[in-house]
């Protein structure tokens, strides 16, 4: 399959590093004029500079602000008003205890996973639509099917992710606009590499070892018995952003390595 989008632009929401990056560069190979996004000047030039020499002759371009606040969505729309493609894959997450979550964290994990995408998914749709055509993804996770006790605000809003990704892709219905979600499983993400940096340390073992034994250890259905890479993630946003992909919307499509245990 040769997916080209060469006359096409795309937007990937915090793009600087991990599956949000790995997207990006695939997209740039397909041929796609790329808009990298991220909250640190340093972090999105250095980003932008990496993407154009792994991908010579590509256009990257950029964008600093936080989308988690209306007035950084406003500024970004008001820099590139239409794209093509819109990946949301901008999200945060953190390990804490239902009752140890005020409602503070509630609120920054909604307006950063969740408000984010719906502010940039209303403002660019529209625009899709009336050219007949569009691609907009959201990364949800599968912690948005199988909710994690240590992590319920964050299941919550991935659970969020997957009702506006499938209305919206109802609402769209016959524009030639698709809209999907793309479900991770455990990834090998910089986020991740971090969070696991303690137990590398104390046992010797690799990254892609301690991510497996992890794995293993707490996502035990898991069928491929390890966590993927950002690029195998990378590969399905990829595809459902092409226009062989013209028959996938509202779909929730998995990439979790068959961690969530169901044959629908």
């Amino acid at each position: 399959m040769q997916i080209d989008l060469s006359d096409k632009t795309a937007l990937v929401t915090g793009s600087t590093a991990g599956i949000g990056f790995a997207t990006a560069r695939g997209l740039a190979k397909a041929g796609a004029r790329v808009v990298l996004n991220g909250r640190n000047t340093d972090k999105v030039s250095t980003a932008i500079e990496q993407l154009r020499a792994e991908v010579p002759g590509s256009t990257i371009l950029g964008y600093v602000g936080d989308l988690a606040t209306a007035a950084g969505c406003d500024a970004l729309l008001a820099q590139y008003p239409s794209v093509d493609i819109l990946v949301n894959n901008m999200g945060i997450f953190a390990l804490q205890d239902f009752f140890e979550t005020p409602d503070s964290e509630w609120q920054r994990f909604f307006d950063t996973n969740v408000m984010s995408g719906v502010r940039l998914s209303r403002a660019y749709a529209q625009g899709m639509a009336k050219q007949g055509w569009g691609r907009i993804v959201f990364l949800s996770s599968e912690s948005g099917v199988n909710i994690p006790v240590d992590m319920i605000h964050y299941g919550f809003s991935k659970t969020a992710q997957l009702a506006v990704s499938r209305g919206l892709a109802k609402r769209l219905a016959g524009t030639g606009v698709t809209v999907n979600a793309v479900l991770p499983g455990p990834t090998l993400s910089d986020g991740v590499a971090e969070l696991l940096q303690e137990e590398i340390k104390r046992t010797g073992k690799s990254l892609a070892e301690v991510g497996a034994d992890f794995v293993k250890a707490h996502r035990p259905t898991s069928i491929i018995q390890r966590a993927a890479s950002v690029d195998e993630v990378a590969n399905m946003i990829v595809y459902v952003c092409s226009k062989q992909a013209s028959a996938t919307t509202g779909a929730a499509l998995r990439v979790d390595g068959g961690v969530v245990d169901t044959i629908v």
